[in-house]
């Protein structure tokens, strides 16, 4: 269970998430203005926000950094805006997340379950294990079955990312926006590249996956071959 804070001004909106997430056990908390959902967070403490950046008092990227200013606590974007720009920006100013409108309770409840093991892992500076595969963070380095791996920049932000989210499917205009960056347009020959290159590193082909399994026309997801 986790304490959330909602942040939103549509009423619908707000209360079918605050009612899907409480029947899924968490204490949720809700605000219907920017100001009103800043004061709860400093008075609160909530472990994570859904916040929608369409709110009336305040612009929802403003407010990311005035929450930025105040507490390092978990924000996950939810919006009807659905254009890179607005997500690359969204991400830059401190989001941890973002998710668009329309979306299910179970993926706002997946998504607040990955920021949180990326909270619990940072704190304990834990490495990721999946499998034979070891990524530390703070380090910077990654090893499959205690052999290091030789990764570049971008190779290793890219197998970050996605075993920040282990299962979970991230798209090429999430991969782009987190790991490049950069708002979506062209940019999936680079990530086809920067995968090829990971498979190899990994011991896989696209052909004969273990670690990386794309999914046609959405993305790829980084999973533990022997779990199941």
């Amino acid at each position: 269970m986790a304490s959330i804070l909602v942040v939103e001004d549509d009423d619908a909106i707000r209360d079918a998430v605050r009612r899907g997430l409480t029947e899924r056990g968490h204490a949720v908390a809700t605000a219907a203005t920017g100001l009103a959902g800043l004061e709860r967070i400093l008075a609160d403490r909530p472990q994570a926000v859904l916040l929608d950046l369409g709110l009336p008092d305040v612009d929802g990227l403003t407010l990311i950094g005035m929450i930025r200013a105040a507490s390092t606590v978990p924000v996950i974007v939810i919006t009807a805006q659905d254009d890179d720009p607005t997500m690359v920006k969204a991400l830059d100013s401190g989001a941890d997340d973002y998710v668009v409108k329309p979306f299910g309770t179970n993926q706002v409840e997946a998504r607040i379950r990955a920021v949180l093991r990326r909270g619990d892992r940072a704190l304990a500076h834990e490495p990721i294990r999946i499998g034979e595969l070891v990524i530390d963070e703070g380090a910077r380095t990654a090893t499959l079955a205690g052999r290091r791996l030789e990764l570049a920049r971008r190779e290793f932000d890219l197998l970050l990312a996605l075993a920040q989210r282990q299962g979970q499917v991230m798209t090429k205009r999430e991969i782009l926006a987190e790991v490049w960056q950069q708002a979506y347009g062209g940019g999936d020959r680079s990530i086809d590249v920067h995968l090829s290159w990971l498979r190899r590193k990994l011991g896989e082909t696209a052909a004969e996956p273990r670690y990386l399994i794309s999914v046609r026309g959405v993305g790829v997801r980084l999973v533990d071959p022997d779990a199941g």
